[in-house]
């Protein structure tokens, strides 16, 4: 198990938004969808650093002082691609006694998985598309394993915020008894792109505004 091998990113320790309390995230590579809003394109392929599970976890252990009631989470790119190392890495880490989420696109249904977490943040990928039977099954099969999830959606002016969209995605949640916290559309990331040639997909889009975010909810709401 310590000898499962599999690519990472990074490491970033400090994040208060990736799931409960103060947490380790860990970057993996390799994504099975191309969101034209990835705020991550580094992760997009399968490159970076290839590392053992019980070499990582043996460095996020020490940091298992600093993050206490917080842990790590597993983000990426798309971490269930990963599925034999990130099995692996997740026992190591429970075996410490350190929580673990995973942050994941929904589109890979997998049992095992899902099973073996503390529990899953689920970002809905509602830009481009009005389909949204593959989060119903994803959801279903957390509730019937157990296991906790939280629902985000990234806000895209003049893509995802007109009230049809929002009250799809109010009555997906609604259905798990779920709510959903919205991220507002950044561009932070247009210098990543830049540098590693490619183009960035939204880059004429405007950001979300507060003023956005707060009608967005109060749609949200009412559904």
């Amino acid at each position: 198990m310590r000898e499962e091998k599999g690519h990472i990113d990074s490491v970033y320790c400090g994040s208060g938004v990736d799931g409960r309390g103060l947490r380790c995230v860990v970057f993996f590579t390799g994504c099975n969808l191309r969101c034209p809003f990835c705020h991550n394109p580094e992760t997009l392929f399968k490159q970076g650093k290839e590392t053992s599970a019980g070499e990582l976890c043996d460095k996020l252990k020490r940091y298992k002082p600093y993050f206490r009631k917080g842990g790590v989470t597993l983000s990426g790119g798309e971490p269930f691609l990963q599925k034999k190392f990130l099995l692996a890495l997740t026992a190591l880490l429970k075996e410490a006694g350190i929580h673990v989420v995973a942050e994941t696109n929904g589109q890979i249904a997998d049992g095992e998985i899902v099973s073996a977490l503390d529990g899953v943040i689920v970002d809905v990928k509602n830009q481009e598309t009005d389909d949204l039977s593959s989060y119903e099954k994803f959801f279903s099969l957390c509730e019937r394993r157990g296991c906790d999830f939280r629902i985000t959606n990234v806000l895209v002016p003049g893509k995802n915020d007109a009230k049809e969209k929002l009250a799809a995605l109010a009555a997906l949640a609604g259905k798990f008894g779920k709510s959903v916290k919205l991220l507002p559309f950044r561009k932070l990331c247009t210098d990543k792109y830049r540098e590693l040639g490619m183009d960035f997909p939204y880059e004429n889009v405007r950001e979300a505004e507060a003023e956005d975010e707060e009608r967005a909810y109060k749609l949200l709401c009412a559904e």
